[in-house]
């Protein structure tokens, strides 16, 4: 009897790993308005071929005049070269913003240093372009 019960649980093991052997095939079947909703998503994340992740951008100032935007974004430029901008129109202002910036604590830092020339800068948080890594 012993030795019944231990062919029977031999045999059964056997059985089951020899099932976990086998190999087949696995066939998908989906919508096809899965893959143009996921090629959509993907847009919404590589906005004209640039990756975006949430971030801060400093808000220097908004203006319905575009030359006055203009021209500060281009005084701007000249003392923070480094510095991308970007000008947002949201009817029926011009809106200056600047930086890509992953940490608040950067972004404030260049509100700091802009005050001078735009004392009602802020920091704002938004979807920015994924920073440039610097060669060394």
């Amino acid at each position: 009897m012993f030795k019944m019960k231990h062919l029977a649980t031999l045999i059964l093991l056997a059985i089951s790993i020899s099932g976990w052997a086998q190999e087949g095939k696995i066939e998908i079947i989906k919508d096809p308005r899965l893959d143009a909703l996921v090629r959509d998503q993907a847009d919404k994340i590589l906005v004209g071929g640039i990756a975006q992740v949430p971030g801060f951008r400093v808000q220097m100032i908004f203006d319905s005049d575009k030359q006055k935007i203009g021209d500060l974004r281009s005084r701007f430029i000249a003392q923070n070269p480094g510095v991308d901008t970007y000008v947002v129109y949201s009817a029926p202002n011009f809106i200056l913003k600047a930086g890509n910036f992953m940490d608040r604590e950067d972004a404030l830092r260049l509100r700091d240093g802009s005050l001078k020339l735009f004392p009602t800068a802020f920091v704002v948080k938004e979807m920015i372009n994924m920073p440039r890594i610097q060669d060394q």
